[in-house]
């Protein structure tokens, strides 16, 4: 449990990141930005193993490319589920979803090397 509040601190991280950053990706206020955090959570550990699963050729395909459509899909999933965040449109959900990847990738880097 304490492993999954310290990757939604994270998530929220990039997420706050991602919505100061990137224009089409707008967040109401920090209980919004938790949730999303905790949601994306959910839908990282729900949702994307059946994506990747059933995308697996075009991933090959394109060298794993198609995992940035993948990641914006699960993005843009929690923001069509939940009231306050909001995504205007794919390039946004596609440059939102590599900055919550690579903030997400860091601070991940950062806990593993305090251990």
């Amino acid at each position: 449990m304490g492993r999954f509040l310290i990757q939604a601190v994270i998530s929220a991280l990039g997420l706050w990141l991602a919505a100061a950053v990137v224009p089409g990706i707008t967040v109401d206020g920090w209980v919004t930005l938790a949730l999303a955090a905790v949601l994306l959570g959910v839908a990282n550990a729900v949702v994307k193993p059946i994506l990747v699963f059933v995308t697996f050729p075009i991933t090959v395909i394109t060298l794993g490319l198609f995992l940035l459509v993948v990641n914006a899909a699960v993005l843009g999933l929690v923001a069509l589920l939940l009231p306050g965040f909001s995504i205007a449109g794919f390039v946004p959900a596609v440059l939102g979803a590599l900055l919550v990847s690579l903030v997400s990738w860091a601070g991940s880097q950062l806990v593993r090397g305090e251990r």
